[in-house]
C-alpha cells in the first residue's frame, strides 16, 4: 500500500511536463541530480541550529545586549489573589468594565485596584526586551550569513533560466555542492523558526508567520524535487536581503538607539519594496507565471509552483501595508513603532518602538525566502 501511494504521489504527469521523466534526474557520468531524499537532513540540522541558537543567545547576544544597554527588566510581581488569578486564566486577561466591578466586589477592593492587578499580571507574562533582542540578533546573524552565502553561490550564474526551457527538458542542470548546502541551510533555518514559534515572542501576525514559513518550506522542497533550483535560490536570496536590515533595526530599537533604528528601518523599507514588490513580482513571477503560457498549456506543476509564489506575494502586500503604516506614523509623530504589537501593549514602561518582521522567506520567508521566503 505504501508503495502504491508513493507511486501515485510521484506521478510524472503531476510534477513534470510531458517532455521530461524522473529518469532524466538519475545520476550518470559522474553528474549528481537532485533527489527528495537529499532534504531529509534539513530536519536534524534544524535541531542542531536550535542548539547553536541557545548558546549564541546566551554567550553572544546577551553580552552584546548588555553592551548596548539592553537589560533584563523583571516586572513587578502582583500579590496572589485566587479569585483574580482564576478569572485571568480561565476567562480573559482583559476584563470588561462590568467584570471589573464584579471582581472588585468579590475581592473587597476598588475597581482601580483590580484594574492595576490585571495590568501588572499581564506584564509578568510579557516578554522582556532582552528576549526580543536575543531573537532579533540571532535572525540578523543568520540572515546575514545566508545572504553572503547566496551571493557567493549565485553571483556568477545567469539571472534566471526561462522556466519554459526547464519544463521542456532543457537545461537539465546537475546538482552543484553550493546549491545543495544553500538549500540545506535555508530550509534548516526555516524549520528551526517554525519549531520555535510557540516559544518565541508572539505577535498579532502569528498566523501570517506560520503560513509564511510553511509556504517557504513547501516551495523550497518543491523547487528542489523538480529541479527548479535556479528559481528557488533566487527567491531565497531576494527575501533574505531585506531581513538583514529589519533585524538590525529591531536590535537598535530595543537598545534605545532610535535614530539608528529609524535609519535602518528606512533602508529596510526601501530594500523590501524593491525586492519583494518590484523584483519578485515583475521579474521572478513574470518568468514563472507569464512566460510559460506562451509555449505550453498549464499543468499541475506549473499551477502548484505559481500558487505558492502568489501566496507569498499576498503576504508581501500584507506586510507592505504595515510598513506603510509605520512610515506614515513616523511622518506624523517622528517615531517608528510596530503596528503589529505584542500581546500586551498597555504598559508605558514596556512600550518600545519595533519594526515589522517579514516573514519566507517569509522567509524567509519564502520565498519567502520565505517566507519563498521567506
Amino acid at each position: 500500500m505504501f508503495q502504491t501511494i508513493k507511486d501515485w504521489f510521484w506521478l510524472e504527469k503531476l510534477w513534470l511536463p510531458p517532455t521530461m521523466k524522473w529518469s532524466d534526474f538519475e545520476d550518470h557520468d559522474g553528474l549528481v541530480f537532485v533527489k527528495s531524499s537529499h532534504l531529509y537532513i534539513t530536519v536534524p540540522c534544524a535541531f542542531l541550529l536550535l542548539i547553536i541558537r541557545y548558546f549564541f543567545e546566551r554567550f553572544i547576544a546577551t553580552p552584546l545586549a548588555k553592551t548596548l544597554g539592553v537589560n533584563k527588566k523583571i516586572p513587578e510581581k502582583v500579590q496572589h489573589n485566587p479569585v483574580l488569578e482564576h478569572f485571568f486564566i480561565q476567562s480573559t486577561r482583559h476584563p470588561s468594565q462590568n467584570d471589573l466591578y464584579g471582581l472588585a466586589k468579590k475581592c473587597n477592593q476598588t475597581v482601580q485596584q483590580v484594574e492595576i492587578w490585571f495590568k501588572r499580571r499581564r506584564n509578568q507574562e510579557r516578554p522582556c526586551r532582552l528576549k526580543k533582542f536575543q531573537e532579533a540578533c540571532w535572525r540578523f546573524t543568520f540572515y546575514l550569513f545566508l545572504t553572503i552565502a547566496g551571493i557567493g553561490f549565485l553571483y556568477d550564474k545567469p539571472w534566471l533560466y526561462d522556466l519554459w526551457e526547464v519544463w521542456n527538458g532543457y537545461p537539465k542542470q546537475p546538482l552543484l555542492p553550493s546549491q545543495y548546502w544553500y538549500y540545506v541551510l535555508e530550509m534548516s533555518f526555516y524549520w528551526s523558526l517554525l519549531f520555535r514559534l510557540g516559544s518565541d515572542v508572539k505577535r498579532k501576525d502569528f498566523l501570517a508567520h506560520v503560513i509564511h514559513h510553511l509556504a517557504a518550506l513547501s516551495l523550497m522542497s518543491f523547487s528542489w524535487c523538480t529541479n527548479y533550483i535556479r528559481s528557488g535560490t533566487l527567491v531565497m536570496l531576494v527575501h533574505d536581503v531585506a531581513d538583514i536590515w529589519l533585524e538590525s533595526a529591531k536590535m537598535f530599537s530595543y537598545a534605545g538607539w532610535k535614530r539608528t533604528c529609524n535609519i535602518l528601518f528606512f533602508i529596510f523599507a526601501a530594500v523590501f519594496f524593491i525586492t519583494r514588490l518590484i523584483i519578485f513580482p515583475f521579474r521572478i513571477l513574470y518568468c514563472t507565471l507569464v512566460i510559460p503560457l506562451q509555449y505550453l498549456k498549464p499543468f499541475f506543476s506549473y499551477i502548484f509552483l505559481n500558487v505558492q509564489l502568489l501566496i507569498l506575494q499576498v503576504l508581501h502586500l500584507y506586510w507592505g501595508y504595515y510598513i506603510l503604516k509605520i512610515l506614515g506614523k513616523y511622518l506624523m509623530q517622528q517615531e517608528i513603532g510596530d503596528e503589529r504589537s505584542d500581546d500586551e501593549e498597555e504598559s508605558a514602561e514596556e512600550d518600545e518602538p519595533e519594526c515589522l518582521k517579514n516573514g519566507l522567506g517569509a522567509g524567509r520567508n519564502p520565498v519567502p525566502n520565505g517566507q519563498p521566503g521567506h
